[in-house]
């Protein structure tokens, strides 16, 4: 009596052989963080500071680093069972990231375009940010003040 076919079986073996070498290799580059920067072929941005030919971005990229690590932390928001709540506990610190991030363009970039779009970033992350708060605090959903915003449109 035969439990598996053969090709029910090699399945099986194959995609336990390709599992265990993804997870070899996520250990492996897991263990030395250093090895996945030369087998992406890339350099940490960090690492593009400290040589000597781009030390003037060294400001630019610490106050960026710790925008980013500030806006991920405060991202993480322990859930209310207000679906609203948490939308806005976690959009507010990601346009505030997005604020501090076009603030350290303002003060370290040089492209007028680039200074031109930070600004409006700035004007518009804030003004959503008031507005994601409001509504909140109005006890009104974000998509609730949409559908009425919409619907005066359509009564017009």
């Amino acid at each position: 009596m035969v439990l598996f076919s053969r090709s029910f079986v090699r399945k099986r073996m194959i995609s336990l052989a390709t599992t265990a070498s993804v997870a070899a290799t996520s250990f492996a580059l897991a263990d030395d963080p250093a090895r996945t920067d030369h087998v992406r072929g890339t350099m940490p941005i960090q690492h593009v500071a400290d040589r000597p030919d781009h030390s003037g971005e060294q400001l630019f990229l610490s106050e960026n680093d710790a925008s980013m690590r500030k806006m991920m932390a405060d991202m993480m928001v322990k859930p209310t069972g207000d679906v609203d709540h948490d939308f806005v506990a976690m959009m507010v610190p990601h346009h505030q990231g997005a604020v501090d991030m076009a603030k350290a363009e303002l003060s370290y970039g040089h492209n007028v375009q680039l200074r031109r779009l930070a600004q409006e970033i700035v004007a518009t992350q804030q003004q959503e940010i008031t507005a994601m708060r409001n509504a909140v605090a109005d006890g009104q959903s974000v998509a609730t003040q949409s559908i009425a915003h919409d619907g005066m449109k359509m009564s017009r």
